[in-house]
């Protein structure tokens, strides 16, 4: 293998990079949780937790953790200057209203028309935990996902169709995976980035759906 895979941190970076000033971001549990210690300084980003906090940052210092400033995935974080906590049911009107400008969500797939599963893989031992992914995948403005690329048995969740529990049809504007960037598009998903030493037909063999390359005509 000439590459090598982006780790979980160097996605969280990336994805960083690519949130704009003024944006108000829901970060989903797991991996999209750990965008907030990566946001750029000179740009004001709020973030929002469904649990109810608005203006969030970074995890706190080991030993300063405040046990009652929690994010949805029950993991620590700090409050900003000029924070606010509110009711469950008000973070979700800011869900559901279109208030937010980006989510970024984790996935078990990701279907070539955007269409988004990450809540259940349908197996009978599996315990579904909806949560809010749906309200944000449909009531955010832009939907990253934030994954690896396959699975641990190697198994692609970039898919031609999914074949796991939906949660929102033609949800997701862009991709960010341990290999690439990809981009949903009205012709299908185009590669935008992908990482050094990987070539186009070498991520096509890992991918179970079909790609545009652009990363050679930049």
């Amino acid at each position: 293998m000439s590459y090598q895979k982006m780790s979980r941190e160097q996605i969280a970076r990336r994805i960083a990079e690519d949130i704009p000033d003024g944006a108000y971001v829901n970060l989903g549990i797991g991996l999209p949780t750990q965008i907030a210690n990566y946001l750029p300084e000179d740009r004001e980003i709020i973030l929002h937790s469904e649990n109810g906090i608005l203006a969030f940052g970074a995890a706190p210092m080991q030993g300063q953790e405040d046990l009652e400033l929690i994010n949805a995935g029950k993991e620590f974080v700090t409050l900003k200057t000029g924070g606010s906590f509110f009711h469950h049911g008000d973070s979700f009107a800011m869900m559901r209203g279109g208030h937010l400008d980006i989510c970024v969500l984790g996935a078990f797939q990701v279907a070539e028309n955007g269409d988004l599963a990450n809540w259940h893989t349908g197996n009978p031992d599996a315990i579904p935990a909806v949560g809010g992914a749906m309200d944000l995948a449909v009531g955010a403005k832009k939907v990253f996902i934030a994954t690896e690329h396959l699975t641990r048995q190697g198994q692609s969740k970039i898919v031609s169709e999914l074949s796991y529990p939906l949660t929102g049809k033609s949800c997701v504007d862009r991709i960010y995976t341990d290999l690439c960037v990809l981009d949903v598009t009205a012709d299908g998903l185009v590669v935008r980035e992908k990482v050094s030493g990987l070539t186009f037909m070498e991520l096509q063999s890992l991918t179970d759906a079909k790609l545009i390359d652009l990363t050679e005509k930049q």
